[in-house]
């Protein structure tokens, strides 16, 4: 039987934690009970999951998006409190990583999109000084950029918004970081990408687009954060023979 604090620490070696500089916590946020067996997945500790955790006896529920997030108020009251209080009440340990769930060169939420879209990676833009968290590469052939807005939703399942920069030449150089990552659309034109893909987008980030001159596509940020904490959990299951499951509580956000 697995032990909670060794599979904890396979987590935290694999993705590198201690190297970010992040917004919350990364590794055992809740501790529950010492062994593991039961390993469920999704992208955000909110209720809904939680309850699905308790339901199918999760020994561990692991996330991108837990708690504790820098700035949000430290009472342990409502929302917070019925969330804390159903996996306390069933001993769920909480596992949550966000920036090294982005970053992992193999498993995080950049390279399993690069994946699911069949883009080519170059590297990372923000590398060796930031954190590796904007990525580039090609596509496998030049689209137009209406051919490649519809080839991302039908690989996410969810059409993404998309803003057109003046130029209608065909476009294969990409730059993308899933999730709330609108504004590295400056970093990403500047390097000479023709496209940036990221999951949210703000009022501001229209009026760079098409001033910069580099075509962005919103993609939706947990459509594009649905596969990293997915592929952890399965990561899991092969190092440990534990059993995951993936449960993916619908966002449109």
């Amino acid at each position: 039987m697995t032990q909670r604090d060794e599979l904890v620490a396979a987590c935290d070696q694999l993705l590198n934690v201690s190297r970010f500089k992040d917004y919350t916590e990364n590794g055992l946020q809740v501790e529950g009970r010492a062994s593991v067996t039961r390993v469920m997945s999704g992208v955000t500790a909110s209720q809904a999951l939680v309850d699905e955790a308790v339901r199918w006896q999760a020994d561990v529920l692991l996330v991108h998006h837990g708690y504790f997030w820098k700035n949000e108020p430290v009472a342990i009251t409502g929302m917070k409190r019925k969330r804390l209080g159903a996996l306390l009440g069933s001993d769920i340990n909480l596992l949550a990583y966000h920036l090294p769930l982005d970053a992992h060169p193999e498993l995080g939420n950049n390279a399993m999109l690069a994946h699911r879209l069949g883009l080519s990676v170059a590297g990372t833009l923000d590398a060796p000084m930031g954190e590796g968290l904007l990525w580039h590469g090609q596509l496998k052939r030049p689209s137009t950029i209406a051919e490649l807005a519809a080839a991302v939703g039908q690989a996410l399942a969810r059409e993404p918004l998309l803003v057109e920069a003046p130029s209608q030449a065909p476009v294969s150089r990409v730059a993308w970081c899933t999730g709330g990552a609108q504004d590295m659309i400056a970093q990403a034109a500047a390097a000479g990408a023709e496209v940036f893909i990221s999951g949210e987008i703000s009022e501001r980030t229209t009026h760079m687009a098409r001033e910069l001159g580099i075509h962005y596509l919103a993609a939706g940020h947990h459509a594009t954060e649905r596969y990293g904490v997915e592929a952890l959990g399965e990561w899991l299951k092969q190092r440990f023979g534990v059993e995951h499951r993936f449960v993916d509580i619908d966002n449109p956000a």
